[in-house]
């Protein structure tokens, strides 16, 4: 039995999308966005860009990925998101905040990852998330536990994933 073997199709279109996020602020490799592509192929989406993207050589991914990349993704109906843009934090932050409702990715994780890859007063979205991973580093100067703290990060969590997304305006990307 294969990796492919088990392929759904929209659960390899989400991760694409969340690929693609991820790639954007530097999370995920050009070559990890390229084995998305193979996984969309397996699973039954096809387009000349898309097979262009599967295509590209791992080992050259970072060179050759982004020239193919948007037009993959626009045969997917998935956004585009240019790296470092703000609607790409965006995404990639919804991302990682549906992996805590989900049980996959901690708590202290998703604020650590926000204080470092956004940072205070950059994104209204994430704050509350920077704001407390600051809290975590204090717990043990208050009445407040990890476990207050981390019920408070899901409750966050929640909120960003369920918060309607920006427009796909150009001052987004």
């Amino acid at each position: 039995m294969s990796h492919y073997d088990d392929v759904n199709p929209n659960e390899a279109l989400l991760a694409m999308g969340d690929a693609v996020a991820l790639w954007s602020v530097g999370d995920v490799t050009a070559a990890e966005v390229v084995r998305h592509a193979c996984d969309l192929l397996v699973a039954g989406y096809d387009g000349p860009a898309l097979r262009m993207l599967a295509a590209v050589s791992l080992r050259h991914a970072d060179d050759e990925m982004p020239d193919v990349l948007e037009a993959a993704l626009a045969e997917l109906s998935l956004p585009y998101y240019e790296r470092g843009s703000r609607a790409g934090q965006v995404a990639a932050l919804r991302a990682l905040a549906a992996r805590v409702v989900a049980g996959t990715m901690s708590p202290s994780s998703l604020t650590a990852w926000a204080h470092s890859k956004i940072g205070h007063d950059r994104l209204p979205l994430a704050e509350r998330l920077v704001q407390l991973d600051d809290v975590y580093g204090c717990v043990e100067y208050s009445d407040t536990t990890d476990e207050d703290v981390d019920a408070e990060v899901v409750a966050e969590a929640r909120r960003i994933i369920q918060s309607p997304p920006p427009g796909d305006s150009p001052s987004m990307r």
